[in-house]
């Protein structure tokens, strides 16, 4: 190792000394070349940093001033416009110019544009010959490359210093800019008058247009404003303007750009009085787009709907407005692509601010009221935990401390899960989201774009499913349409997912070119079947009165769609998907303040389908996707997959994952004595004669509330007196509706002075059977059939028992409060 370093050290060395002595044998003839060519190399350098110096002289880019936010729907229409920071309406730089205005500009102001590199040398000597003979400023003889120099340096002073500058500049620029674009900008900076900057802010100040659109009268008046934009302008001096703007029409008949009709024509055309107000359909979106300063002013709005949707709210607003319900919004989007095309942030009327209109409801965070439930629906359909026709328990809960209400303050005992969604009845959802999980639904929500959860699980409880939480329109609207995409795009995915399919809605026009590549997935948030057995149960929702036989008009449409009520009637939701739109509305109170029509039915429902009606109509519903389901036997009364004992069953396509739901868990054999009238056993009766039935039992509680809605329901016949000593049976027979176990009940003085009574309430399946009552072991009272007993318990904690006269035994407790 050491010699070999000791070789690598000498090689250096030696390659050193080499390189020195050739240095030294060429240095004589370097010095001699240095000697003789010294001043040429002293010209290049000076040359190539001039060059350079040259080069960097030009600002890029030319123009820094502030910019208007300004809207542009899907067409090109103008939305809206909010002057800039400085106080000019300057629109963003556009990259073409008109052909009209082009010709307009050229023929005026530099009619050699095009031949010239930046400087006109015959107009400057024309302009220097009329300034000397007239001993004052006559023309400036400045090009439109020129002129543009002279914007972008914002410099207003004459001299001839700077005419020099603004040559050299111009020399400079055209060689980097082509003709087209030194045009373009110019039209995008040049004043037009006031405090407007930019042909585009022109051409909709004065004419109420976009520059595409200007006629040659138009384009003519537009192209003299530059000259002297501070003396003429379309606020006075019109009789200047206009002979200006004709003896321009006349100079391009001349040149043979325009024909004598259209001459005649364009003369004939007056010049504007006053200046137009910009428009202002989408105000709040207009408001957002400065806020999240985006660069592409170009929306994905359409300005006829926009328009139309503004004329809905405005008449539902006299609607509403007369319970002081002040604020509405409506936000529109393509369900494909999640393109918004109408957005209605609140009512557009600024004139009194007292209803705080200037709010953007869209964005903001608002009580969800029930529209959340069709994502628990689908979760659970999605994970096998349901079927759609899987009955749901609706009777009075109280779970934990929680005690939810059905809107309507009543009971089906037991509904379908597709009905309960379609009635929107709040016990069966807080009973389904308590199965499903509350942690595992946050998560879920979290995942597919609301992100307006601030807190933990355990902070919303089971009320999250019924308004305890938060969410915006924007974000509601986008997971709808995100699911209506997913089942759109199942077949075309060779029935398959992609989770990109779950993205917010877009308003503006994104430049940069989309990433196409598609991951796709066995699975997503919500499986194709789930979501379109959801949409079906949504298309069953109660419609507003007026679009109540929806199905006998040909001409209507399939909506799948869900309302929603915040507590305290403060927030009015309606939300319908269809395969070609989403549409949400929101209607309240902007301060929210509560008031009784606040229903997202009366309120918020019929707006909805209003605006449905302005938009064309899908060709077709959603296709069913029967790659994403299976056939099964169902038990047609419980919704549940069939069990050995179900009597009733039907073949229906479910969810492929429904598949590992559980059997019906209601029917089960009984054994009757040989007139089924009585159950009976093999203690009391020979088994050749006992008839063995399935039957379908649910238990007490539920029972009491669906006898009341399904008059074929049967009740257990009862056991026969002699087989009533050796009946063994596990299902319970009677149930206390109220109070629920642990309840702390608040009992007030009437206004008679006298303590408040509260109703106990029990069921029994046998209706002729006696209950007997107790507190705290002191009897209270009997009941047969309807078994309710008025109490006036004393404050404190308290034993209720109940007991039947077979020895059933049910032991509660509760505790009475507050009642001074």
């Amino acid at each position: 190792m050491q010699e070999q370093m000791k070789l690598l050290k000498n090689r250096i060395i030696n390659g050193f000394l080499s390189t020195r002595s050739i240095i030294k044998s060429k240095l004589p003839n370097f010095h001699n070349f240095l000697k003789h060519n010294f001043n040429i190399i002293l010209k290049i350098s000076f040359g190539f940093l001039f060059l350079c110096a040259f080069w960097k002289i030009l600002p890029n880019p030319l123009f820094h001033e502030p910019i208007c936010t300004v809207l542009i729907d899907r067409n090109g229409e103008l939305l809206g416009a909010h002057i800039a920071d400085d106080g000019q309406y300057r629109f963003p730089e556009s990259k073409t110019v008109p052909e009209k205005f082009k010709q307009s500009l050229i023929a005026f102001e530099d009619k050699r544009f095009y031949k010239h590199i930046g400087v006109d040398f015959l107009s400057l000597a024309r302009a220097f010959k009329q300034n000397i003979s007239k001993q004052k400023k006559i023309s400036g003889g400045s090009t439109l490359t020129m002129q543009l120099i002279r914007l972008s340096r914002k410099i207003h002073k004459r001299t001839i210093y700077e005419k020099l500058i603004e040559v050299i500049l111009a020399f400079r620029l055209e060689l980097s800019y082509s003709k087209d674009e030194i045009l373009a900008l110019y039209a995008s900076h040049a004043p037009f008058g006031g405090n407007v900057v930019g042909l585009e802010a022109a051409s909709w100040r004065y004419f109420g247009v976009g520059s595409e659109k200007l006629s040659w009268a138009q384009s003519a008046t537009l192209a003299v404003l530059p000259n002297s934009p501070g003396l003429i302008h379309p606020g006075r001096n019109r009789e200047a303007l206009l002979q200006k703007r004709n003896r321009l029409l006349l100079k391009l008949l001349q040149k043979q750009i325009i024909d004598n009709q259209t001459y005649e024509l364009a003369v004939e055309e007056d010049v504007p009085q006053i200046n137009k107000a910009f428009p202002d359909i989408a105000h709040h979106l207009l408001m957002r787009a400065k806020t999240e300063k985006i660069l592409s002013y170009k929306t994905t709005l359409d300005y006829e709907i926009q328009n139309k949707i503004n004329q809905i709210v405005n008449e539902n607003k006299l609607r509403l407005s007369g319970n002081n319900i002040n604020n509405i919004a409506v936000l529109v989007s393509e369900t494909e692509s999640g393109n918004v095309i109408a957005y209605i942030g609140n009512i557009n009327d600024f004139s009194d601010d007292k209803n705080q209109n200037s709010v953007d409801i869209i964005q903001a965070e608002r009580s969800t009221g029930s529209i959340l439930k069709p994502f628990l629906y689908a979760a659970m359909l999605t994970e096998g935990d349901i079927l759609p026709n899987t009955l749901v328990f609706d009777i009075p809960t109280r779970i934990g401390g929680y005690t939810p209400k059905n809107y309507q303050r009543a009971y089906d005992g037991a509904v379908p899960a597709h009905k309960a969604l379609a009635r929107s009845l709040n016990i069966p959802a807080v009973r389904m989201l308590q199965t499903y999980g509350i942690e595992k639904f946050y998560n879920k929500l979290k995942a597919i774009g609301l992100s307006s959860l601030h807190q933990i699980p355990d902070h919303y409880g089971l009320s999250l499913i019924l308004g305890g939480c938060e969410g915006s329109l924007w974000e509601l609207c986008g997971i709808y349409a995100s699911m209506a995409r997913t089942l759109l795009h199942y077949e075309e995915y060779g029935y398959q997912y992609n989770k990109k399919d779950f993205h917010p809605l877009k308003y503006y026009s994104e430049n940069t070119k989309a990433d196409k590549k598609i991951i796709f997935e066995n699975h997503s948030f919500f499986s194709a079947s789930a979501v379109y057995y959801t949409f079906q149960a949504m298309i069953d929702v109660e419609r507003p009165d007026d679009e109540s036989n929806w199905e006998m008009f040909r001409s209507s449409e399939k909506i799948a769609w869900k309302t929603g009520t915040s507590f305290g009637f403060r927030d009015a939701w309606a939300i319908g998907v269809t395969p070609k739109y989403v549409v949400g509305v929101w209607v309240g109170n902007a301060d929210g303040e509560g008031r009784p029509g606040i229903v997202g039915l009366k309120a918020a429902a019929p707006i909805l389908f209003n605006v449905f009606d302005v938009l064309p109509d899908a060709e077709n519903w959603f296709q069913e996707p029967l790659n994403d389901m299976i056939e099964a036997d169902i038990c047609k009364i419980s919704g549940h997959l069939a069990s050995p004992v179900c009597n009733e069953i039907e073949k229906q396509y479910i969810p492929i994952a429904g598949i590992r739901s559980d059997p019906c868990p209601y029917h089960t054999i009984i054994h009757l004595d040989s007139d089924e009238q009585y159950r009976v056993n093999g203690e009391c009766e020979s088994v050749n004669t006992m008839h063995s039935v399935s039957w379908f039992v649910l238990p007490p509680t539920v029972e009491f509330y669906y006898k009341k809605h399904n008059a074929s329901y049967q009740y257990l016949p009862p056991f026969r007196t002699d087989c009533e000593e050796n009946a063994d049976t596990p299902e319970k027979n009677m149930e206390l509706i109220y109070p629920y176990h642990n309840t702390v009940i608040y009992v007030p003085i009437e206004l008679n002075g006298q303590i408040g009574k509260t109703v106990f309430e029990a069921t029994h399946r046998n209706k002729n059977i006696k209950i007997f009552w107790y507190i705290d072991d002191k009897p209270l009272g009997v009941t047969v059939g309807i078994h309710q007993i008025e109490l006036s318990p004393k404050p404190g904690v308290h034993s209720l028992t109940l007991l039947d006269e077979h020895g059933e035994k049910i032991i509660k407790k509760f505790e009475i409060i507050g009642r001074n």
